[in-house]
């Protein structure tokens, strides 16, 4: 039985302030695309002796949601006692701006890490969507924190807790609000909610859920999400919940789906550890073609790689095994071009040409991504203790959480 809370860590056109990009926003679970990349953002390429000057600091509840970013808030979504709650906090002096709070009485049935939220919040046109670890959605106000709507998505659903209960961050496409709920016997594996009202727009598949997220891509003129689900890779129509392909990604058993699949030129990358392995695939408008898949270039248990000039750079391996490694890899061929042995579970985000990286025992990394090795240019000691959550980048300032705290960072030049 793992005992992590993986989260996906799964991209999609941007899901933004009034539907139009604003520089040094983090929206979304990694970030802009959902892939984990801010191509606009740039980063010092050393740091005091001490490390990144930390700009402020506040304690927050259980949990390993990361934070969003957007006009000048930062999004936390944490549990304090039986509350979970959506708070606002102004992005350049971590003063507190609103705070929602919802009832929960959630427990997962593995529960190393505690009884918090796992789904990083969601900011799209002006409002916040969450997802709670007991299968709560929320839409509350940006500017206010107002409760718009509430579902309790997993009991309406009859979905099951899972491991860890719910890790899979929703994504706004076509005008809705689309989650994998997992709710295989009612027939809501996949549900669309309107984003003004929270109404069923569609419900479809059986497909249980993961803890990877939704993606979107146009591939061939026809617009794809792209999920992995428990057992399958599906892409939908996002209109209607029709299924235009799936072909089997999981195993049955003490296993997790949680790294996001990612779209590279027209094809999938997805990865899991567990046996189950990574696969490459062909994306046509209605089917995909597999390319190659095996369990020896990058099996992650659940950070997503980063994608640069046609190669991958992640994590192979597995925390709770107590082996993880850096890799590049290219993914078009499944070739390995270098491997960091026993370099320790890590999330990433690519700042530019610069590869931020958040180790799980609280080392932040930067590097240069090359093919060549792993090109270390700085790092520094920010926590002491695990560091789960996806971190956040907008404007220069990182922002990383542990089990208590939220740092926010100055990496700007």
């Amino acid at each position: 039985m793992p005992h992590i809370v993986p989260r996906a860590t799964a991209f999609v056109a941007c899901l933004l302030i009034g539907g139009a990009a604003q520089a040094g926003d983090w929206p979304q679970i990694l970030g802009p695309q959902r892939n984990g990349i801010a191509a606009d953002e740039k980063v010092a390429d050393r740091w005091p002796a001490g490390g990144p000057k930390t700009l402020w600091q506040r304690s927050v509840g259980e949990g390993v949601a990361g934070v969003a970013v957007a006009d000048g808030r930062v999004i936390v979504f944490h549990r304090i006692d039986d509350e979970e709650r959506v708070e606002a906090i102004d992005a350049a002096s971590g003063k507190p701006l609103w705070t929602a709070a919802f009832p929960t009485s959630f427990r997962p049935d593995v529960g190393a890490a505690g009884n918090g939220p796992r789904c990083v919040p969601l900011v799209h046109d002006r409002r916040v969507y969450v997802v709670g670890g007991g299968g709560d959605v929320h839409c509350v106000a940006l500017e206010t924190g107002k409760t718009i709507w509430s579902r309790a998505a997993y009991r309406e659903f009859q979905a099951p807790n899972g491991y860890f209960g719910a890790g899979s961050s929703p994504i706004v496409e076509a005008g809705k609000l689309i989650m994998n709920v997992g709710g295989a016997r009612s027939g809501g594996g996949l549900v669309a909610f309107d984003l003004a009202t929270g109404k069923t727009i569609w419900q479809a598949t059986d497909e249980q859920a993961s803890y990877s997220s939704p993606v979107a891509a146009t591939i061939d003129g026809v617009r794809h999400v792209i999920l992995v689900t428990r057992y399958n890779v599906v892409s939908i129509d996002p209109e209607t919940g029709q299924v235009r392909f799936k072909f089997p990604f999981g195993k049955r058993g003490p296993t997790v789906n949680a790294a996001n699949p990612l779209v590279i030129d027209g094809h999938i990358f997805a990865t899991a550890s567990y046996g189950v392995g990574a696969v490459f695939a062909k994306v046509h408008k209605d089917k995909a073609q597999i390319v190659w898949t095996n369990d020896d270039v990058m099996s992650s248990q659940y950070p997503t790689a980063i994608a640069k000039d046609g190669r991958l750079y992640g994590i192979d391996g597995r925390q709770d095994a107590g082996v993880a490694s850096l890799r590049c890899i290219e993914p078009k061929t499944g070739k390995v071009l270098w491997t960091q042995e026993n370099f320790g579970m890590a999330t990433f985000i690519l700042a530019g040409e610069r590869l931020v990286i958040v180790k799980t025992d609280g080392e932040l990394v930067l590097a240069e991504p090359t093919p060549r090795e792993f090109r270390p240019l700085v790092q520094a000691r920010v926590f002491r203790s695990t560091t789960r959550a996806l971190p956040a980048l907008a404007g220069g300032l990182l922002y990383v959480r542990d089990e208590t705290t939220l740092k926010c960072l100055d990496l700007r030049p």
